[in-house]
């Protein structure tokens, strides 16, 4: 009989311990309904263009990503990638790099990647290496987005032909009432009341996200998946990338993905509900890659 209710005491120990065991990470719906990943993998199958908004050095969103690649690998699709990481300018080396006729440490040295590349980014390259995927420069050369940010879209005119083709179509089209944009202003000081140099900013982001989308959409072909991996700013609430491709792809599905963090991963707060069709929330507590 002691040792029935020692075992028992044991038992309700141990159910108390791991009832109180913290999440590393839970994915929910738009409407904070709780979803499995697997059952995300699922429906994104059957979708077009997947969005994956990242926080850059979050460890969970980077593993989820490639495990994203593999499951989606597994269940038969033909994979595109995507990353903001890379700038268009840069597509030839990457090119090279994937088709094996420059070294690693070349395409290393010669491409223009992030100081978190070899964490976070570096698994997604091999990937697409090691499957014969296509992987898809989709970013502005930075260059060309700092001029956005001092002089407006306008001195993007003064490019040559050849640079033109580098960025999304111009005249670039812009919403400065998108209410990611205005939140950009709103950081910066009161709109009204800031120089002309301050309201290039969002345009700044906004030649990002337009030629982001050009990309994806130029590069979609009918029955394949496109996964896109950026700052989740650049997809949350349905604007950025994804305003652009239903102006440039408005036949193409998409499922979006936002990362957040929470005191708690238990369940979705109010504030972070309608980011995206998925929403992963981590702990604030996590472990940073940088």
């Amino acid at each position: 009989m002691r040792k029935i209710v020692f075992l028992l005491i044991v038992s309700l120990a141990f159910t108390e311990v791991s009832a109180q065991a913290p999440y590393a990470y839970r994915i929910f719906r738009s409407n904070g309904e709780p979803i499995a990943f697997d059952t995300m993998v699922d429906e994104i199958t059957l979708t077009d263009i997947a969005l994956f908004g990242e926080l850059h050095d979050n460890p969970i969103a980077h593993w989820l990503q490639i495990e994203l690649c593999h499951r989606l690998n597994n269940k038969g699709k033909v994979l595109v990638l995507g990353a903001e990481m890379f700038e268009t300018d840069n597509q030839l080396v990457l090119d090279e790099y994937l088709e094996g006729l420059i070294s690693q440490s070349r395409f290393e040295n010669e491409a223009r990647l992030w100081p978190n590349y070899k964490t976070d980014y570096k698994p997604l390259v091999e990937f697409a290496k090691e499957n014969n995927l296509p992987f898809i420069a989709t970013n502005i050369p930075r260059r060309y987005a700092s001029m956005v940010a001092s002089g407006g879209f306008e001195v993007l005119d003064s490019l040559t032909p050849r640079a033109k083709e580098h960025i999304a179509p111009l005249p670039v089209d812009y919403n400065p009432e998108l209410p990611g944009y205005k939140a950009m202003l709103s950081m910066m000081g009161m709109p009204g009341k800031m120089d002309s140099k301050m309201e290039n900013f969002p345009k700044a982001q906004a030649i990002k996200d337009a030629t982001m989308a050009w990309n994806i959409a130029g590069n979609l072909e009918k029955g394949n998946l496109f996964i896109h991996f950026h700052g989740t700013y650049h997809s949350n609430n349905y604007e950025g990338i994804v305003w652009y491709l239903n102006r440039y792809k408005p036949s193409a599905t998409q499922k979006t993905i936002a990362t957040v963090l929470q005191t708690s991963a238990n369940e979705l707060g109010e504030d972070n509900k309608n980011l995206a069709d998925y929403i992963i929330v981590v702990p604030e507590r996590m472990t940073r890659t940088y």
